[in-house]
């Protein structure tokens, strides 16, 4: 499944990352702990979280993943939109809580 697809079938905003949506999905993770992320996250899934800030975009970069979506209705603030274009990062949206889009995500995947 591409990130769009997953995207479309679970109908997630796109904030930003339409160039990137070809990528591929390959599993999940969840966390809001960055460093707990770039220790476990793996290359190619999509990260799960609460955070908003730009550093999201630092971990996604460093640990390859194939987006970010942030959950429970957040809204990214707009410097981490500008670094997450410049990095080619697909940062997505999920008005459901962390809890339920994970659910969803793994029905999908699984």
């Amino acid at each position: 499944m591409t990130v769009g697809e997953m995207a479309s079938a679970l109908e997630l905003h796109v904030h930003v990352g339409e160039d990137t949506l070809a990528k591929e999905v390959k599993g999940g993770y969840a966390g809001d702990l960055l460093s707990d992320v770039m220790s476990h996250a793996k290359e190619c899934c999509v990260w799960m979280t609460i955070q908003t800030h730009q550093n999201i975009v630092a971990v996604a970069v460093l640990t390859g993943v194939a987006a970010v979506v942030i959950c429970g209705g957040r809204m990214p603030d707009g410097d981490t939109l500008v670094k997450a274009r410049k990095e080619g990062i697909s940062v997505l949206g999920s008005p459901e809580s962390l809890y339920e889009t994970v659910g969803r995500v793994y029905s999908k995947l699984t």
